[in-house]
């Protein structure tokens, strides 16, 4: 027969020596000083506004999955590359308020392919590098602790339907940047390419900012923001930078309706 919550717990107290028994319930634990996680990105993660709807970044999607003292301060913005973001002091402005224990959470790659755009390129293996020891170095200076996301995989399939890469060399690149300088890395474009794999060409277009008028192989909507945030969540957790407590809903239905705009 199984005992009911009320009757373990009256056994438990009974069973105590009596002044521990009479000494009532432990102490609450302390309250936790709220962290920040700030996001360096570019359009696929980042915040979007009523007139973008139903366009949707992956970090708007993350604090659903963190705890409420994990804290999402969303930097990335749209266009940029690991070069552009910081020749506009994009990364300065964060190095400003980042604070010890904080998380500096860095996805670049989709731009800084942009060959024909001097302002974003960058070559995988030279300056791409370069750029993201300037995140690192910049975060470490300040205790807190950097973290690489390699970029989400873009949603294209060849002709038997197998899920193509698009990067090129770029997640390789910053893999081995991420051995080397001993960060921890998120390989979010091995995730989602692998998701995207197993949902197939027609289901992934649900996923996407697939509209009346747009077909959007980059960007995502709620659903598609809602899932690649679930793996950067996942990530965080298997990669040890978040303890359990910090995660949560990883297995939870999340509604759409929970993804809101901001107009301004």
């Amino acid at each position: 027969m199984s005992l009911t919550r009320r009757q373990v717990t009256s056994a438990a107290v009974a069973a105590l020596p009596l002044a521990v028994a009479a000494a009532g319930p432990a102490p609450a634990a302390p309250h936790r000083a709220p962290r920040t996680l700030h996001l360096a990105g570019d359009s696929t993660a980042a915040q979007k506004y009523a007139d973008a709807a139903p366009e949707t970044g992956w970090g708007m999607a993350l604090p659903l999955f963190l705890h409420e003292d994990v804290v999402v301060a969303n930097h990335a913005v749209n266009g940029r590359s690991s070069k552009s973001f910081i020749d506009e002091g994009r990364l300065a402005a964060i190095l400003d308020v980042i604070r010890p224990g904080d998380l500096l959470l860095v996805q670049f790659g989709h731009n800084d392919e942009k060959t024909a755009d001097p302002t974003r390129y960058t070559e995988p293996w030279t300056t791409f590098q370069d750029c993201l020891r300037q995140y690192l170095d910049g975060a470490r200076a300040r205790g807190a602790r950097p973290v690489l996301a390699t970029p989400v995989e873009r949603r294209r399939f060849d002709a038997d339907g197998d899920a193509v890469p698009t990067h090129g060399d770029y997640p390789a690149s910053m893999r081995a940047l991420a051995a080397a300088e001993r960060v921890p890395l998120l390989d979010v474009q091995a995730l989602s390419i692998a998701l995207w794999q197993e949902l197939g060409a027609e289901e992934t277009k649900k996923y996407f900012n697939w509209t009346a008028t747009e077909q959007d192989n980059t960007h995502f909507n709620p659903p598609g923001a809602i899932a690649v945030a679930r793996l950067v969540a996942g990530a965080l957790l298997h990669r040890r930078v978040l303890p359990p407590r910090d995660v949560r809903r990883l297995g939870s239905a999340i509604p759409e309706s929970w993804i809101t705009w901001p107009t301004v």
